[in-house]
This record gives structure tokens, sequence and C-alpha cells, in this order.
């Protein structure tokens, strides 16, 4: 085993209203997982000690989730583990295709050691995605939007959720169902975990 333990949430449930692409081009919750497998996979072929959150398709309630990431932080320590949230975005009801687009993650309010992580995420996302949208909050200062979802806000650990650009936007759609958009989110994610973590030493 090797500290950190890197835990990968994705987002939603098979049953879960919405949360899916106008002409159902994209089920969120079956991108979000496939997307967490492939991050598992590749946090562990850099040696880390990395799991899925919720492997089930269904929805599992967020409490029941902050509750299955804590009981990681208290068998390792809160400091050696660190949550990622992997999530689709929508600026609508997802009935109609829409314009709003990129790439974006959140932490919770406040200034936390997940700020730092979702740095690090952003400066990986501009060297992988050099030309792909980045939403940002506050500039190069604080890139990372804040609000306190859930799954950041009732986790003891470093956390942040990532928005892998719109699934109500066309071109982010052909881009997502890539094999290069694809992995390129991987990248971004494991690339900025790994910084982060190199950073924490």
């Amino acid at each position: 085993m090797r500290l950190p333990i890197i835990l990968v949430d994705a987002g939603h449930g098979k049953d879960t209203p919405g949360k899916r692409s106008p002409e159902g081009l994209v089920r969120e919750y079956a991108w979000a997982r496939e997307m967490a497998a492939r991050l598992v996979a590749g946090f562990r072929n850099a040696g880390y000690d990395s799991f899925e959150l919720v492997p089930e398709e269904d929805d599992v309630a967020l409490k029941k989730r902050a509750q299955r990431a804590n009981a990681y932080c208290d068998r390792y320590g809160k400091e050696n583990v660190i949550l990622l949230s992997i999530h689709l975005n929508a600026s609508g009801n997802t009935l109609e295709w829409r314009s709003a687009n990129g790439w974006s993650c959140y932490t919770t309010k406040g200034v936390t050691g997940s700020d730092d992580l979702a740095k690090c995420l952003y400066e990986a996302a501009a060297e992988v995605m050099p030309d792909r949208k980045l939403r940002k909050y506050n500039g190069n200062k604080e890139p990372d939007w804040e609000d306190n979802f859930h799954i950041l806000l009732h986790t003891r650990c470093v956390a942040l959720l990532s928005e892998n650009f719109f699934q109500d936007n066309r071109e982010d759609v052909r881009y997502i169902l890539s094999e290069e958009g694809k992995e390129a989110i991987i990248q971004t994610h494991i690339r900025g975990t790994l910084k982060f973590i190199n950073k924490m030493k």
C-alpha cells in the first residue's frame, strides 16, 4: 500500500432523474462510472491504492457516500485520503442543446487544502487540454468554484468535485464521448492529483 489512498466517486445513479444529454447520447451515471474505473486503474498503475467509492450502478445516497469516504479516513487518517467526485455539467434541464461549455471543478467554501488540489488539477487541465475552455471562478488566483456540495462538506479528507464539460452542449458531448476526450480527462485528474501529492511531501 502506498499513501495517500485515492477514492473516486462516480456521480449519480442509473435511476437519477435527468442527468443525461438531449437525444440520450450520454447518461451521466454510465459515463462517470467508466471514468471512475479508468481513473482507479490509472492511479493503481502509478503505485497508489485507489478505490471506486460507488461501484454500484444504482444511486447511492450522498450521506452513505460520505460515510464510505470517512470510513477510509478513520482507517488511514484523513490526511492520507483524497476524494475525487466525477460529474458532467449541464446548463438546463437537458431536454435541449445549449451553449454553455467547458471544464471546471468545485471545492467547499472557504480556504482549505482542497483548494490546492483544485489548483493542481487546473494546471494539469491547461497542459492536457490547451484548446479546451476551462471555466474559472476568479482567474488564476482561485480558479475553482466553491459550493457546499454534500460529498465535499461532509467528508473529512481533501476532496473536490469535477464538472467534466457539459452534457447539453453538442461539442462538449462529442469530446467526452471520444477516446481523445476521455483520455485527456483521465490524465487531467491523474497528473493533477499526483502533482498535489508531490507538493504534500
